[in-house]
């Protein structure tokens, strides 16, 4: 009971966190759920959560990684293999060795072994809170994926160093030979497991399909399942690295499903709902159990009364200085090396800006203090373990001043390359739209088969002229004021349509049904179109109560009387929408916002050509397949925005702006085809 009450105490923080952060949205989500874990451990004091380094790995990294692994691109990966590695590894090493002695020679009573176990597992860097960080500020995209794709390794060699230190402390004994070739062997056999089970856990898969499984659940069950059954196999049976070994099944999977599309439309929708839900909760809590231990874990160094607190705090600011300042150097060295001795062809001009950007981002994180606090209390011949809560304080006051130091200096950084003009920025919101239309189109390329032939092509028809309309060439004016009077245009042409409803109601020429179709349509397109908190609210609601009421229609209405109204209110929904069409067009001779209105306008002339050529040849089978299709399409446009939004492509504004665009093309959908 005690442990399901904590979890559901860091589900209730989680959720709170996240709504402070959005309201103060230039701290990173990942500094405010520390903050909060710190104020939770404060207040509670007996609000405790100790979980050791093993179930950490496999609880939260391994599927963290698994689903860093999926996403990341590669391409990229292959580009900056040198990079990469030499971040993951040298990098480590160099940490490792140069951090270890300069900690020893500050602090004395710090053995150099136990000194370089502090070094060792101080240099994984966290991707997850310069991600949120990245939110806020746009920094690089090389820079970003070089820290997801250093942070993919860099947790297996750092994890790997810290241990031979540590036990290095314990028992009195190091062998340098021992510990290159244990790596070397945890990381071979972790890439071959990662390889091996991955291709194993897919043949599967497809195995269990052939033999008429396809319960979309139950794969994507398997899939979600699938991080922990190998970290488990290469960790507990093989010995090997299964940090490695879930990053290459992650690459693979992706590469998988590329080439050959093993995953049906259901499922990837599932997989992928489930996944980002997965990822939210995990890395939220992540943060929040961090804020829990720091606490504690500095009380003791703290309550020391042979240390002054001020000297103390010197420490971690100077040890913090020289674990970026090594990080600037090899990142200085290492484009030098790259430009001017090797002479890559991809690589960029050595730039101190750039490397002291690549220095921030490496930002320390949960990995770091789970590791610290795996430390043991003593040696193998009784004594304690040195300074081991100087140790402590250390590890959790560096990780603080790295978050610190990247959320205050990056947004300095960055905020002057905007003003220089930088390359690296947003996205235009036309672009956007562009891409989320486009990957629309490839999905439903990917789903067509023989029996949905006609209805993919022609919900493919109405992709391609989407997106045409958002031609580089042709809207050059996508700013926020122009969406905002794109929006009110629009709204006024419904205000045109709902005053053709409402005097056909007068003259009484409509049936109930037939009114409350058409009502539902324009309320629906309004909605959609809202910005506000209220109508937000109003329009989540409203697709409750229209999807009770297409059900309760449906059975409550014989097939013919349903027919016959859905002629009558296509009709209908022509001539309102002609209505509509003739005061923009008369509205346009006298406006100056004239690239708005001809948006709309030929929005509305799609319209009425669609139910015109829908009215002219129904097939009610057709229609139901084209109406499936959308539904996975629509799926994959918001996961798209969703996977912009968390790349830093785009803006939280264009995110919402992007979201009421899908929400729109919805409605206007919805009912062109309705019940």
């Amino acid at each position: 009971m005690t442990l399901l009450m904590t979890v559901l105490v860091l589900l209730l923080c989680l959720m709170i966190s996240n709504i402070i952060s959005h309201y103060i949205p230039f701290i990173p989500t990942a500094l405010t759920q520390i903050v909060f874990g710190m104020i939770v451990s404060l207040v509670a004091k007996n609000f405790t959560f100790e979980i050791e380094t093993e179930w950490f790995l496999l609880l939260f990294v391994a599927p963290l990684l698994y689903n860093d692994g999926r996403y990341f691109p590669r391409e990229e990966l292959w580009k900056m293999r040198r990079a990469i590695l030499g971040n993951a590894i040298v990098l480590v090493l160099v940490t490792t060795i140069g951090g270890g002695y300069f900690i020893h020679w500050m602090i004395p009573s710090i053995p150099l072994a136990a000194a370089f176990a502090l070094a060792a597992i101080l240099s994984p860097t966290d991707p997850v809170a310069v991600n949120g960080i990245a939110k806020q500020v746009h920094i690089p995209e090389k820079v970003l994926n070089l820290v997801r794709g250093e942070s993919l390794i860099n947790d297996a060699s750092g994890l790997v160093a810290f241990n031979y230190a540590v036990a290095a402390v314990v028992t009195g004994y190091f062998s340098l030979k021992a510990a290159v070739v244990d790596f070397s062997y945890m990381f071979i056999v972790g890439l071959i497991a990662g390889l091996g089970l991955g291709i194993l856990i897919t043949w599967i898969r497809f195995l269990l399909r052939k033999q008429g499984i396809h319960d979309v659940t139950f794969h994507s069950l398997l899939h979600i399942l699938t991080p922990f059954i190998i970290f488990l196999v290469a960790e507990e049976m093989l010995h090997a690295s299964g940090v490695i070994a879930v990053v290459t099944a992650g690459v693979l999977h992706a590469l998988v499903k590329e080439k050959t599309e093993t995953l049906v439309a259901e499922e990837q929708v599932l997989t992928e709902n489930i996944w980002s839900v997965v990822s939210f909760v995990l890395n939220g809590v992540v943060f929040l159990l961090l804020g829990l231990t720091i606490p504690h874990s500095m009380a003791e160094a703290v309550a020391n009364p042979n240390i002054g607190n001020g000297l103390i705090i010197g420490y971690v600011l100077a040890f913090g200085i020289v674990i970026l300042g090594i990080r600037f150097l090899w990142s200085y060295a290492f484009s030098y090396y790259e430009y001017r001795l090797a002479k890559i062809k991809c690589a960029e001009q050595p730039n101190l800006k750039t490397s002291l950007i690549t220095s921030l981002t490496g930002v320390r994180g949960a990995v770091t203090m789970v590791g610290v606090l795996s430390i043991p209390l003593s040696k193998v011949n009784g004594e304690a373990f040195p300074e081991r809560a100087l140790i402590l304080f250390l590890a959790a006051g560096v990780i603080l001043f790295t978050l610190l130091a990247a959320t205050i200096f990056l947004r300095l950084l960055s905020s002057r390359a905007a003003v220089a003009g930088d390359a690296a920025s947003y996205m235009s919101i036309h672009e956007a739209k562009r891409k989320i239309l486009l990957t629309a189109i490839n999905k439903i390329r990917e789903e067509i088969n023989e029996k949905n032939e006609a209805a993919a092509y022609e919900l493919m028809a109405e992709y391609k002229r989407k997106f045409h309309q958002f031609q580089p060439n042709e809207i050059t004016a996508y700013s926020r004021p122009f969406q905002q009077k794109v929006t009110e245009i629009r709204l006024q042409a419904l205000k045109v349509e709902r005053a053709y409803l409402y005097e056909l109601m007068e003259k009484k020429r409509l049936e109930e049904d037939v009114i409350a179709i058409f009502e539902r349509w324009l309320d629906h397109r309004e909605e959609a179109l809202s910005n506000s908190v209220r109508q937000r609210t109003l329009f989540l609601l409203g697709l409750m109560k229209r999807a009770w009421g297409r059900f309760w229609f449906h059975y409550r209405k014989d097939k013919e009387t349903r027919m016959a109204n859905l002629r009558v209110s296509r009709g209908i929904q022509t001539k309102a929408l002609q209505s509509a069409l003739e005061f923009l067009q008369n509205h346009a001779k006298k406006a100056e916002e004239a690239e708005a209105l001809n948006l709309v306008i030929v929005d509305y002339k799609r319209m009425i050509d669609q139910l015109k050529r829908t009215a002219a040849v129904y097939n009610e089978k057709s229609e139901e397949q084209k109406e499936e299709l959308r539904l996975r399409v629509m799926d994959i446009e918001r996961a798209e925005i969703h996977k912009m939004y968390e790349n830093g492509e785009i803006s939280r504004d264009q995110a919402k702006e992007l979201r009421r665009f899908i929400n729109y093309i919805e409605s206007v959908a919805l009912y062109e085809h309705v019940e």
